[in-house]
């Protein structure tokens, strides 16, 4: 319990930190915010502040399809992207930009057009959706988890080559789509932020009141049924609180790698506790993780900046790779 209590307090004093270091990171280095009616208040109140907490919220939403994802699959290396989010939303955002309706936003997947900017976001959303849903209807529904990783997998590799020949087909659009895959958080705004809160807002209880049945199903799928409970439908509905947890982080910042597989371990490493805890925990986590990543990303090599998702990819990697050398000595 005091782990537990502790670690909810680090987190929490973590988020406050890394959103002032935000709030006090650009383009242009390490300039602390002035809230005044210059263009450094304008920037922070315009671009810094709502990337920080979109940032934030993104990779809440990342660690929370996480601990849904690694508690229904009793698989510790299961990922918010297991059952063709991921490769249905690229995908998508191949065939957009392919089909040449956003114009010059190919190029280089510019926030100036709003409308664009919201035909990619609505793209990759309903491309992650339709990833989930074809998976479920191959795997015949969600009776069988066997069948339903295995129908993941299929539809993963097949949609990402779907989306590898539309690339192919036009070049023009493979560079916005490289941006999409690498994830970004530089495209963030108010409106993002409100979608992202409203999407955690609504997700987060529903896991949380659905976690005992994670709890259940760590006896087995025998017992579990044997308990009376459900399974079918529960499944069900965790996997649609997975999938719209998935699509809705993916649709705004793009393939970002290792937050929802990361969160969990980490919580369960300093607090073990039932999926109650760790769903709650591994949000806090997740935008944890990739606040991190992203005040990384912008300040490492200002005024340049590093693709979000290569700092979680190195983080989220080296930290696997300690736990595995860990576990060797020991």
């Amino acid at each position: 319990m005091r782990a537990r209590r502790h670690l909810a307090w680090a987190l929490m004093l973590a988020s406050v930190l890394l959103v002032l270091a935000g709030l006090a990171c650009g383009s242009d280095g390490w300039s602390w915010p002035v809230w005044r009616g210059d263009d450094l208040g304008l920037i922070v109140s315009q671009i810094r502040a709502p990337r920080t907490l979109g940032a934030w919220l993104v990779g809440a939403l990342l660690g929370l399809a996480g601990a849904i994802a690694q508690g229904l699959f009793r698989n510790p290396l299961a990922d918010p992207y297991l059952l063709g989010s991921a490769s249905g939303a690229s995908l998508a955002v191949a065939a957009v930009l392919a089909s040449g309706a956003l114009g010059g936003v190919a190029m280089g997947w510019s926030a100036a057009d709003g409308l664009a900017r919201l035909g990619l976001v609505g793209a990759a959303f309903a491309g992650a959706l339709a990833g989930v849903l074809l998976t479920l209807v191959l795997a015949r529904g969600a009776q069988d988890t066997s069948r339903l990783l295995l129908a993941g997998v299929v539809v993963g590799v097949v949609l990402a080559a779907l989306g590898d020949l539309l690339a192919s087909a036009a070049p023009e659009a493979l560079r916005a789509r490289q941006v999409f895959m690498l994830g970004t958080t530089s495209f963030l705004g108010w409106g993002s932020v409100g979608w992202l809160a409203v999407g955690l807002v609504v997700i987060l209880p529903v896991a949380w009141r659905l976690a005992r049945v994670l709890d259940v199903l760590t006896l087995g799928e025998d017992s579990a049924m044997s308990l009376g409970l459900a399974l079918p439908r529960w499944r069900l509905v965790l996997l649609a609180a997975l999938a719209l947890a998935t699509g809705l982080a993916v649709s705004q910042a793009g393939l970002i790698a290792f937050v929802g597989l990361v969160s969990p371990h980490l919580v369960r490493r300093w607090a073990p506790a039932p999926n109650g805890y760790t769903v709650l925990a591994s949000a806090v986590a997740g935008g944890v993780l990739l606040l991190v990543a992203d005040v990384l990303a912008r300040s490492l090599i200002a005024p340049q900046e590093l693709p979000v998702g290569v700092v979680t990819a190195v983080l989220g990697g080296g930290y696997l790779l300690w736990l595995l050398f860990r576990r060797r000595v020991a």
